[in-house]
């Protein structure tokens, strides 16, 4: 099959391929892609290891698989890797939850500083947050995740809702500037309760930072089910958004219903990040910085950065996770501040480069 080059515009300076012609275009054979991802899939396995390995109590490598493979409940060590587990998991399931996001949402938005905030996510399942504590008493991490969920999700209604009016739809632009207005208002809101109530403030610290610690099987496994649907709906959209990166005239030009295929795309970024947040509080960075960092390596086909963020986002916030707990011992610090400690540098890098991001 021959190559075939979308001409752009006029003005826009922009020259994509359809579908299938991204990748040649990209200058990045898809055979040493396969084996980037390949490489990836065998780091994360190892940072996951290392994450059930390292902590308060460090435990070998080979007590781990001891642990996972042959379970002795009279053996301490296996019963410290078995705690570990439910913290390892949320850390695979945010990571890749917020790393397909953020790609997805860049694609969508056609912004290269977009991230699921963009959306209202991370404001909106903040103030529910705050609206359970204050107003219902909610004090457990399972309860918080539903709150989580219902704020997320109806923020990014009214975001889209909101770029929605008039005749051009829900274009990009509009659609971080809604964001953006609706957060700042929801931010506010939310400020309000804080300042006015000490006991909701000091449970909801705990959550705001952000982190993967002391969660169980009872705040993850509601969450799945709604993390899997919304992991197929972004990873079937990889071509929608090569097309939708286009512009929407070049995206109508190749058959696309530009207004469906964006709300689609969003229904599953919502379901995505918006869990993930519920389950792990705002993690800041991940999102952002990761589907940058892999279009070094992937070009600009949305299928490989989607592929590559599902991979590398874990990687960064398992990371995060097991640098917080041995930096400051005794204690531990969030993995939501050590993702924007690693990854801020990472970014103002990238940017310096003016690799993958397009600026």
């Amino acid at each position: 099959m021959g190559t075939t080059t979308v001409r752009p515009a006029a003005g826009t300076g922009t020259q994509a391929p359809a579908g299938a012609a991204v990748a040649p275009l990209c200058g990045v054979a898809p055979g040493t892609r396969s084996a980037w991802l390949a490489g990836a899939v065998v780091v994360l396995v190892l940072v996951a290891g290392a994450s059930l390995a390292v902590g308060a109590r460090e435990v070998p490598l080979a007590t781990v698989w001891q642990a996972l493979s042959a379970f002795d409940p009279a053996n301490g060590d296996h019963a410290v890797v078995l705690a570990r587990i439910p913290r390892t998991v949320l850390g695979l399931l945010a990571g890749g939850a917020l790393g397909l996001a953020g790609a997805a949402v860049q694609g969508v938005a056609r912004n290269p500083l977009a991230d699921p905030g963009i959306l209202g996510v991370n404001a909106g399942a903040a103030l529910a947050v705050v609206a359970g504590i204050y107003i219902f008493g909610v004090a457990t991490f399972s309860g918080y995740v539903w709150y989580a969920l219902i704020g997320a999700a109806a923020a990014a209604v009214v975001v889209y809702l909101i770029a929605s009016l008039g005749s051009e739809g829900a274009t990009p632009v509009k659609l971080a500037l809604a964001g953006a207005a609706l957060s700042a208002g929801l931010s506010s809101l939310m400020n309000i309760i804080l300042v006015s109530s000490q006991d909701t403030l000091d449970r909801f610290r705990f959550w705001q930072v952000g982190g993967i610690a002391g969660r169980d099987w009872t705040v993850l496994l509601p969450g799945l089910p709604i993390l899997a649907a919304g992991a197929l709906i972004v990873l079937l959209a990889g071509r929608t958004l090569n097309s939708l990166a286009l512009g929407d005239d070049i995206a109508r030009g190749l058959g696309r219903r530009v207004g469906p295929s964006r709300a689609l795309v969003a229904l599953g970024i919502v379901l995505l990040c918006g869990t993930a947040t519920a389950l792990a509080g705002p993690i800041g960075f991940v999102g952002l910085v990761v589907p940058h960092a892999v279009r070094v390596l992937t070009g600009p086909d949305y299928r490989w950065i989607l592929a590559f963020s599902l991979v590398a986002a874990p990687v960064l916030l398992l990371a995060a996770d097991i640098l917080g707990r041995v930096v400051l011992p005794p204690g531990e610090v969030p993995a939501g501040i050590m993702t924007a400690l690693i990854g801020a540098p990472v970014f103002v890098w990238l940017i310096r480069r003016g690799k993958g991001a397009g600026l």
